[in-house]
C-alpha cells in the first residue's frame, strides 16, 4: 500500500478491525517514511451478474439503476433513508447469493417490489404501475386489492418464524 502523503511504497498495519455491518475491514495505516497515518478499507470485490431484459438483451448490473428506481418510486415519502439503505443491501445479497452469472430483469424487479411493499405501499404501487406497465385505472384497483391482502410490517413481525433464518 502507497502512503497517500509521501507516495512511500512501505507501509505497516497498526491496527485492523471489522466494520459494523462486517462487509469490510478498517485498518489503521503508518507510513514508514514519513510517519502519517491513514485509514484504508479492504473489502471483497464480487461480480454481479449480467441482467437479462425482457427484450433478450443482456447489460452489466448497475446498482445505480437500482437504487434511482427505487429512489424516485420513494420520491416526497416519509421513509427513513437508513431503511432504504438497508433495502438495497438486502437486494445486492440476494442478487449475489444467487451465484449465477445471469439474471433475468423480472426477477429483480420483484425482489425490489418486495422490498418496497414493506417500506411504502404508495412507493411500492409506484413502481409496480411502471414495472408493470398499467394501462388503465383497474390495474391500479387490481393492485391495491392484492396489497390489502398481505399483511403489514408490524404484523409479519409480530408473526413466529417458521424459518430459522428469516430476515423478516
Amino acid at each position: 500500500m502507497y502512503c497517500p502523503f509521501c507516495n512511500a511504497e512501505d507501509t505497516r498495519v497498526i491496527d485492523s478491525r471489522l466494520t459494523n455491518d462486517g462487509s469490510s475491514v478498517r485498518r489503521r495505516r503508518e507510513c514508514t517514511e514519513c510517519s502519517e497515518r491513514f485509514t484504508t478499507f479492504e473489502t471483497a470485490e464480487l461480480v454481479m451478474p449480467k441482467v437479462i431484459k425482457n427484450s433478450g438483451r443482456r447489460e452489466p448490473f448497475n446498482e445505480e439503476k437500482l437504487v434511482a428506481g427505487i429512489s424516485r418510486s420513494l420520491e416526497k415519502r416519509p421513509v427513513d433513508t437508513n431503511k432504504i439503505e438497508a433495502s438495497v443491501s438486502r437486494i445486492l445479497k440476494r442478487i449475489r447469493a444467487t451465484g449465477e452469472r445471469e439474471l433475468h430483469s423480472s426477477l429483480i424487479g420483484n425482489w425490489i417490489m418486495d422490498e418496497l411493499r414493506d417500506l411504502d405501499q404508495v412507493a411500492f404501487v409506484r413502481f409496480a404501475s411502471v414495472y408493470r406497465s398499467f394501462e388503465d385505472v383497474s390495474a391500479f384497483q387490481d393492485e391495491i386489492e392484492k396489497l390489502k391482502n398481505v399483511p403489514s410490517p408490524e404484523d409479519k413481525r409480530k408473526q413466529q418464524s417458521l424459518l430459522p433464518d428469516d430476515d423478516k
